[in-house]
């Protein structure tokens, strides 16, 4: 029986849905836009002259005052010029060094209606990343289509769940793992039933996402002790306890990360071994459940490998200047592997990768229930 793929109604009417969605997610407030002064006004800014003479040269860093004369190009102020001081730690992940014709984000603070300080709060991206943006949403589009157009609006509705949606909620101490599992099922279910379609190779693909999530979830919360991990071993983790939010569990935070950030890599091996059997369907019709189990599986293993060795260096690959600290001072492997953040990662890339060797199979079953009808 062939199972059709098809359903251009259902799919235009989830585009308007999510298109809609996106839209109420963009003007949804999260509570914490007015965490900032009343008096702070920013704008970008060109960066008309710089004076180093405070600014010492120790090594590779650079310390001391780089004064920096700035003139807005935007905002209420345009036009007028401001000399803001520009503090150098010697920290060069953190300090930013200005030179004539940069375009600065300045951060201007009003006392009594006037200008009574300006800080060149950092180099102005927007613009680059909005370039960035354009040229992705241009190929994809110009390559895949229509389905490119559904690939950006899933792309748009995630970024705008995790903005919007997951990081206001952790703040106010929802549970992070329930939390997480409400968020990846959105997610997934936008991404995979928009781009795959809403049928039943999507739902396949969906039920079987979901099912390693659940199985990555869990393997996470059963690891946390023997791993013995505390959650602030992520990068500002301490930060936001230092900022008025102690009472956050920010292990169940770490935890609720490890199975979000493999889901990704989840939904690619579902929609694989998904694609492969409703194809298979439809060139046979007449294919048993067995067989067809079978065949989801032989996919599911020659797919497995290449995923795992992917989130192996997604993981792997914001570590290499640690990787080479650690080589270039001859710290022993077992020593590294002990370190907190570096178990962590450890820990990250297995039970994401065991979650993954799961979902190939789940998804094969849900497959198997869903497209063969004999």
């Amino acid at each position: 029986m062939h199972i059709p793929l098809r359903s251009t109604r259902r799919d235009t009417l989830l585009c308007v849905v999510l298109a809609l969605a996106c839209l109420a997610l963009y003007l949804l407030p999260t509570g914490f836009e007015n965490r900032l002064p009343d008096n702070a006004v920013r704008c970008r800014a060109t960066v008309v002259s710089v004076d180093n003479d405070r600014v010492h040269q120790y090594g590779i860093v650079r310390m001391g005052t780089q004064y920096v004369t700035l003139r807005a190009l935007d905002g209420p102020y345009a036009g007028q010029t401001w000399q803001a001081g520009n503090e150098l730690v010697g920290k060069m992940e953190l300090d930013k060094v200005f030179a004539p014709g940069d375009t600065a984000l300045l951060v201007l603070t009003l006392r009594d209606g006037k200008v009574a300080d300006a800080v060149a709060q950092d180099h102005y991206r927007l613009h680059t990343q909005a370039l960035a943006f354009g040229v992705f949403a241009l190929l994809l589009v110009a390559f895949a289509g229509p389905t490119g157009v559904k690939a950006l609006l899933s792309f748009v509705f995630s970024a705008l769940m995790i903005w919007k949606v997951l990081v206001p909620a952790l703040l106010r101490d929802v549970d992070p793992i329930l939390l997480g599992l409400g968020v990846t099922t959105a997610i997934t279910a936008a991404t995979i039933l928009l781009v795959g379609g809403m049928n039943r190779r999507g739902l396949a693909a969906w039920l079987g996402t979901l099912l390693g999530i659940a199985a990555t979830c869990g393997l996470a919360l059963a690891f946390a002790g023997p791993f013995q991990l505390h959650g602030a071993v992520r990068p500002y983790a301490e930060t936001v306890l230092y900022s008025g939010y102690p009472h956050l569990h920010m292990t169940r935070i770490f935890l609720a990360s490890i199975f979000m950030a493999s889901s990704g890599a989840l939904m690619d091996l579902a929609m694989d071994v998904a694609a492969s059997m409703a194809e298979l369907v439809a060139q046979n019709p007449g294919i048993s459940r067995r067989a067809a189990l079978a065949s989801g599986l032989r996919v599911g293993r020659a797919v497995v490998g290449t995923m795992t060795t992917t989130l192996l260096l997604a993981y792997s690959g914001g570590y290499i200047a640690t990787l080479m600290l650690f080589m270039a001072q001859g710290i022993p492997l077992e020593n590294a592997l002990n370190l907190p953040f570096v178990a962590a990662e450890v820990m990250n890339t297995l039970v994401g990768s065991i979650g993954l060797v799961t979902v190939a199979p789940f998804t094969a079953l849900t497959g198997t229930w869903l497209l063969v009808m004999r």
